[in-house]
C-alpha cells in the first residue's frame, strides 16, 4: 500500500469525537495517528467540538467501537449534521450491519472505514475529506459575504436609548436568564437576541431562530420537538426539532405571542424539566439551551385576556428588554441610513456618493411606521433607482414637494438657494462654466466645487428667464 503517513500535513487538523455516555480513554487509532504526524484534537464533549469548529477545524473523525455507543449517536447528531465539517467514521465492523449505524453513516458522514483498518488508509481518507471540505468552502461554492452578514446583524446607533439598550444586552449576556425582547415590528428584536447570544458563553454553539407565527398549528409539535420515523403519515425519517438543534446554544422564539395555546403547555413543561420527547418517541432527551423570546404585542394584556399562559409568561420574562421605535431615535436615523448605504451601494451602484441634503432631510422628517426594516428597505431601493451621484428624496420613495414643505434649517435653505442660482446661471450661459462663473462672481474652481456639492447635471436643468441676472452679479457671499 502507498505510504502517505510522512506527507500528512500538521495544519490539516482533525477533531476526534466518540459518542459515549461516559468518559473514555483515547482510542488506540487516535494515539497512533498522532504519532504518525496527524494533528488530532480530542473532543471529550460537544462543547469542545464546537470550539474546535469555531477555531477553523473542518474535518472530524467519529469513532464508534462499542454497541452501547449507538444509543448516544442522537446526542451528537445535531452537531455532526452541521455541513461545515466533513466527517469520517471509524466504525467497528460488527456495528456496520445495525440499522441505526447504516442510517447515520448515510445521512451524515463523508466516508467511513471499518475497524480493523490500515493506518495509511485512514490518513489518506482524512486528507481526502480535508481537501474536499477546503474546495467546498473556498472554491467549490460561493460563500456568504461576511461583511454583508455582519451588516445585517449589527445594531447601529448612538442615541441615549440605544446606549441604554447596549448596556442591558451586555449585562444579560453574562447570565443564562431567560430574556423577553419587546418592541414594535421592524425594530430589530432578532438582532438584539443574536447580539445577546454572541456576547454570551454560548457564542460558539448554535443560535436557532423560530418564528412562532409562521408555523402551521398542526406542525408546531413536530417542528419544535422533532419526530421519530413513522410517527405520522409522511414521517419517512427521524427529524431533529428546533429545540434539540439548539443544544448547548440559544433558542430564539420570535413572536411568541402567536404560539398556539395548547403548545404553550408543552413549551412550559420543557422549560421546567429541561427535557423533550420527539413525537412518536418515548426517550426523554436532556436539552441545555438558553431561551430568548420576542413579541410585538403586550403579553401582559394577552395574559389578562386568557390568550397567553400566565405561568409561561413569568418563565420567559425573567429579564425584559424593550427596543425603542426608530422615530424616537433622532440622529440614529442618519447613522443607520449611511451604514446600509455603504453596503448596498457597493452591490448596486458604486458611483453613488451618498445622500443629498434634501434626501437626508426627508429621512429625518419621516415618521417610520415600519421602523428600521422600512429604513433599510428604502435605502436599498434608492441605491438601485438613483441616477445621479447623490440619492434624492424620490429615490427613497418620498414626495419632493412634501419634503420641501417641512420646516427647513437655515443651512438647508441657504443650500437650496445656492443650488437654484447656480442651475439658472448655467442654463443662461448654456452650460459654459467660464461664463456662468463670471455671472456668479466666483472662480471656475469654486463653481466646479459647488456643482459637485449639489450634484448639478447640465442635461436636466430647465431654461432660465433671460432677465434673471440683467447684467448684475449676485453677491459673492451667496456662492461661497
Amino acid at each position: 500500500m502507498l505510504n502517505v503517513s510522512n506527507s500528512a500535513q500538521t495544519n490539516q487538523t482533525v477533531m476526534v469525537l466518540r459518542p459515549s455516555s461516559r468518559a473514555v480513554t483515547s482510542c488506540q487509532y487516535s494515539e497512533t495517528l498522532k504519532s504518525r504526524g496527524l494533528n488530532l484534537i480530542e473532543c471529550p464533549t460537544l462543547e469542545a467540538a464546537w470550539n474546535a469548529m469555531h477555531d477553523g477545524c473542518r474535518v472530524g473523525l467519529l469513532i464508534v467501537t462499542r454497541e452501547a455507543e449507538l444509543s448516544q449517536l442522537d446526542k451528537c447528531e445535531p452537531f455532526v449534521s452541521n455541513n461545515q465539517i466533513a466527517w469520517v467514521g471509524l466504525v467497528a465492523q460488527e456495528l456496520i450491519a445495525t440499522p441505526r449505524m447504516r442510517e447515520f453513516i448515510g445521512e451524515h458522514l463523508f466516508n467511513f472505514i471499518t475497524i480493523p483498518a490500515e493506518l495509511d488508509h485512514i490518513i489518506l481518507t482524512l486528507r481526502h475529506a480535508w481537501g474536499m471540505s477546503f474546495m467546498r468552502e473556498v472554491q467549490g461554492k460561493p460563500q456568504p459575504d461576511p461583511q454583508a452578514a455582519e451588516a445585517d446583524a449589527t445594531m447601529v446607533g448612538n442615541s441615549t436609548q440605544m446606549r441604554h439598550l447596549f448596556s442591558q444586552i451586555h449585562k444579560v449576556a453574562r447570565t443564562d436568564a431567560s430574556v423577553l425582547v419587546t418592541g414594535p415590528s421592524g425594530t430589530g428584536k432578532e438582532i438584539a437576541a443574536l447580539s445577546i447570544h454572541r456576547q454570551s458563553a454560548r457564542r460558539n454553539a448554535p443560535f436557532v431562530a423560530v418564528n412562532c407565527g409562521a408555523i402551521a398549528p398542526q406542525l408546531f409539535q413536530s417542528e419544535l420537538f422533532g419526530h421519530e420515523k413513522g410517527a405520522f403519515t409522511g414521517a419517512n425519517q427521524r427529524k431533529i426539532g428546533r429545540i434539540e438543534a439548539a443544544q448547548g446554544g440559544t433558542l430564539f422564539l420570535d413572536e411568541i405571542g402567536d404560539m398556539p395555546f395548547d403548545m404553550q403547555v408543552n413549551l412550559l413543561r420543557f422549560l421546567q424539566q429541561k427535557t423533550i420527547e420527539r413525537v412518536g418517541g418515548t426517550e426523554s432527551i436532556e436539552i441545555d439551551v438558553r431561551i430568548i423570546a420576542a413579541t410585538h404585542i403586550d403579553l401582559a394584556e394577552a395574559v389578562r385576556q386568557g390568550r397567553f399562559r400566565e405561568d409561561l409568561y413569568y418563565r420567559i420574562n425573567v429579564v425584559c428588554i424593550e427596543i425603542p421605535q426608530l422615530a424616537d431615535r433622532g440622529q440614529d436615523i442618519e447613522d443607520i441610513a449611511r451604514h446600509y448605504f455603504s453596503r448596498f451601494a457597493s452591490l448596486h451602484n458604486r458611483s453613488l456618493r451618498g445622500f443629498s441634503k434634501a434626501a437626508m432631510h426627508s429621512l429625518l422628517a419621516h415618521q417610520w411606521p415600519g421602523n428600521v426594516r422600512e429604513l433599510v428597505n428604502r435605502v436599498q431601493r434608492a441605491t438601485v433607482m438613483a441616477e445621479g451621484r447623490f440619492i434624492q428624496p424620490e429615490d427613497l420613495g418620498f414626495d419632493r414637494q412634501m419634503a420641501q414643505t417641512q420646516v427647513m434649517s437655515l443651512e438647508d435653505a441657504r443650500a437650496a438657494a445656492e443650488s437654484m442660482v447656480i442651475r439658472r446661471a448655467l442654463s443662461q450661459s448654456r452650460n459654459q462654466i467660464s461664463r456662468a462663473a463670471a455671472l456668479l462672481g466666483v472662480s471656475r474652481v469654486t463653481l466646479y466645487r459647488l456643482i459637485d456639492k449639489y450634484n448639478i447635471r447640465a442635461d436636466v436643468m430647465p431654461p432660465a428667464p433671460p432677465e434673471l441676472f440683467n447684467g448684475e452679479k449676485p453677491e459673492r457671499e451667496a456662492c461661497k
